[in-house]
């Protein structure tokens, strides 16, 4: 693609990369990645794919913007109480980067619609609040061969990893969605907002690299922070042979919808 001079200076700090460069941004500005969930996690995932230069940016949300949510999900801001969150999202990458295509979906990612929806972009981004649609977006992808980072927080801490085809899902390492009540919610637990920021722009530069197909992705790796201590560590993981999803003999083979029996984290 040509770049326009106003482009040039506006991506210059990329371009001046010498693992980005002009073709490296160019690959940007033809990405299409989806976000699921405009909340904690999706919102500082947005601002930077949409400052970077995204061409297509998908968000997908069927919540309105409530008062509690902007301690952490810096992208609604306090005009946006009541607005649909994707509504308000758009606005916001727009203003930063009106080249950016943004496709808005009013509703929950669910078994019905995932398909349909994820099959137009190149990787997912799971910024969502409950275990039943992140065990559902993993399933999707692994099933529709979709890159996509996981991510999650609660009170200091937050973990992430990335999966490709072929490489260990969410299921390899977690198996399945906890017990009703294992995992206490937001309103029981608290989450510092900074970390939704902390975690989210680890997650946006993963998409950035994989587009770019710069450095080493988070496969087969799980990140865990704690931000009380301010300690990261990697736990490697393996392939399950034995994977429901993505292993030898898979026992799922079509999607379906877990009860939500706790949030991980009420509101994002």
């Amino acid at each position: 693609m040509d770049f326009s001079a106003e482009q040039i200076e506006r991506y210059s700090r990329h371009i001046l990369l010498q693992d980005v460069g002009v073709e490296g941004q160019e690959r940007i500005n033809g990405g299409k990645v989806l976000v699921v969930g405009a909340g904690g996690l999706g919102a500082p995932v947005l601002l930077y794919l949409a400052a970077a230069g995204v061409g297509t940016l998908g968000v997908i949300d069927g919540d309105v913007v409530d008062l509690s949510n902007l301690q952490r999900q810096v992208i609604h801001f306090t005009p946006d109480v009541g607005k649909p969150k994707v509504e308000s999202a758009k606005e916001k990458i727009k203003q930063i980067n009106p080249d950016v295509n943004v496709i808005t979906y009013h509703k929950f990612f669910t078994a019905e619609n995932a398909f349909e929806i994820i099959r137009e972009y190149d990787f997912i981004v799971d910024g969502t609040d409950n275990f039943p649609v992140k065990f559902l977006i993993n399933d999707a992808c692994v099933l529709a061969g979709k890159p996509f980072s996981h991510g999650g927080i609660l009170r200091f801490e937050g973990q992430t990893f990335t999966h490709l085809p072929e490489t260990s899902c969410y299921r390899c390492i977690f198996h399945g969605p906890p017990p009703p009540d294992a995992v206490p919610t937001c309103s029981q637990a608290g989450v510092l907002g900074a970390i939704a920021g902390m975690l989210g722009t680890i997650q946006a530069a993963e998409v950035l690299k994989f587009l770019v197909g710069a450095g080493t992705l988070l496969t087969d790796r799980l990140l865990i922070f704690n931000a009380k201590a301010m300690d990261f560590r990697t736990v490697n993981v393996r392939k399950n042979a034995k994977c429901p999803v993505c292993g030898a003999s898979p026992s799922i083979v079509e999607l379906v919808e877990a009860e939500q029996a706790v949030c991980e984290l009420k509101k994002k």
